[in-house]
């Protein structure tokens, strides 16, 4: 059963259901699409225009993507890595970071510092303690300098 729909919805239809639900890339729509049966061509062909109407946006989505991430707690090498896994290109993923930062005003040492106090009450007395915490803010994406700035002052003000 290549290349055929295994209902009668149409690759437009099924993009349109998941798109309702929230924002996909076009390398994610792609391979649902795909795993639906539709052909690749027909695939394409209905990305695009999605894409061209406005109903699909891989700025749109890789913007919402770094926000709903800030939320989480989430720093810059990890977002930006799990972006690159959802099929958005460097520069984008770039301008996605950037736009955080400077229009949103998201401080990446702040977020750090946050992340951590809300997962431990203080930096660890223990070596192996402070290990831990470093090894959380490094799972969490946040760099080297981000994560020694976050030990240091993540209780500053608690």
């Amino acid at each position: 059963m290549t290349g055929l729909a295994t209902n009668d919805s149409t690759p437009r239809d099924d993009a349109i259901s998941l798109l309702a639900r929230r924002e996909y890339s076009r390398a994610e729509l792609q391979a649902r699409l795909a795993t639906k049966g539709h052909a690749d061509a027909t695939i394409s062909e209905t990305l695009d225009t999605l894409a061209r109407d406005g109903l699909q946006s891989d700025t749109r989505f890789a913007e919402t993507f770094v926000r709903s991430r800030i939320a989480r707690g989430q720093g810059p090498i990890k977002i930006r890595a799990e972006l690159g896994n959802r099929g958005i290109d460097r520069e984008m993923i770039r301008a996605a970071l950037d736009d955080a930062q400077h229009t949103d005003g998201v401080d990446w040492f702040a977020l750090a510092c946050d992340t951590l106090a809300k997962r431990f009450d203080d930096p660890g007395s223990e070596p192996r303690e402070r290990a831990r915490r470093e090894r959380f803010l490094a799972g969490r994406g946040f760099d080297f300098d981000q994560v020694r700035h976050a030990l240091s002052h993540a209780w500053d003000d608690h």
